[in-house]
């Protein structure tokens, strides 16, 4: 009932209420209890009260409502008319609220709803793998992942995370590194049969190279190489120039030239022996996958589950998070 409301104690007097409070609610708890147990004593003893608290606590409740709910006369508690009118009503709202507090309990206990990700377009080969075992242990959680390599507002655009590579110009997400990547260049065993292999950077002159022509931009990407103390780049002649990443390594397992690529986009073609690595001593690890999101008192726990079975599984250090910083 709001302020001011009227009610009837049944004997035709009207009577104003205050809005429930607290002391209701314990009251309720303690009128439900006794009702049940037909006995302040046994109510006492399930509530981890006395039984004179009990009995005060009903009390209180019929002098707020004006009526009498429990009629102590008889050996066991007894319910007057008014009194079991209100248990019924008691009861459910009493199961309503165990219900409300389960509910809220295991939504934040364990893992389930859906996630929104954003990843850079390569991303499928670097996460897809890892899927299955995280299905497996959060079958409750729902992920939809979009591979893109377009800049979201991770906010206003409803994203829960995402993962990118660099540095971003937002001071405002928090982030994890995921996992080290750099280039490599890959050509299958009937390539290197019929052609040799390289020794160094500039023996790429003398072979067929597949190159990559970035989808965002337009250009064709150089490959990357490293010595001790510094990094350069060389842009081979192309034989074959693609936009799409996949077409590239298909290209190389087929025999039609060198590659470069990131080390996880050739992974299982290098551990299936489809392709082999050479030049490796010229390249070394030059980025990083992070992943990325805002800042809340609250993460979600499927978040959190999300994050963490990320960095353990692609290298991340669990323990290590840092405030992103922009650029």
């Amino acid at each position: 009932m709001t302020s001011g409301s009227l009610a009837s104690n049944g004997n035709g007097t009207l009577l104003t209420h205050a809005p429930p409070t607290t002391e209701s609610l314990s009251g309720m708890v303690a009128f439900v209890r006794a009702a049940e147990s037909g006995s302040f004593v046994a109510a006492g003893r399930a509530l981890g009260l006395s039984a004179s608290a009990v009995g005060k606590s009903v009390m209180r409740l019929e002098a707020k409502l004006g009526v009498q709910l429990l009629n102590p006369t008889t050996r066991r508690i007894g319910l007057t008319h008014e009194g079991a009118r209100f248990f019924a009503r008691c009861k459910r709202i009493l199961a309503d609220l165990e219900d409300a507090e389960s509910e809220l309990f295991h939504s934040t206990s364990s893992p389930r709803g859906r996630l929104k990700i954003s990843a850079p377009s390569l991303g499928a080969r670097l996460l897809l793998p890892h899927v299955p075992e995280f299905r497996r242990r959060f079958p409750d959680i729902d992920l939809d992942i979009d591979f893109s390599d377009r800049l979201v507002e991770v906010t206003q655009e409803g994203y829960d995370a995402v993962i990118r590579t660099g540095r971003l110009a937002d001071s405002q997400l928090l982030a994890r590194p995921l996992a080290r990547y750099g280039p490599v260049i890959v050509g299958s065993p009937a390539y290197f049969a019929g052609h040799g292999e390289p020794g160094t950077p500039a023996d790429l002159e003398g072979h067929a190279c597949i190159r990559f022509r970035s989808p965002g931009n337009g250009r064709i990407e150089p490959w990357r190489f490293a010595e001790s103390d510094h990094s350069f780049a060389i842009e081979p002649r192309a034989a074959l120039t693609f936009n799409d990443m996949e077409a590239v390594v298909a290209a190389s397992i087929s025999g039609l030239g060198l590659a470069c690529v990131p080390d996880f986009v050739a992974k299982s073609a290098l551990e299936s022996g489809l392709l082999r690595a050479v030049l490796v001593e010229h390249t070394r690890m030059e980025g990083t996958f992070q992943i990325l999101w805002p800042p809340s008192r609250h993460e979600t726990p499927r978040l959190r589950a999300f994050i963490d079975h990320l960095a353990v599984r692609l290298g991340g250090s669990p323990a290590h998070e840092m405030r992103f910083q922009a650029a």
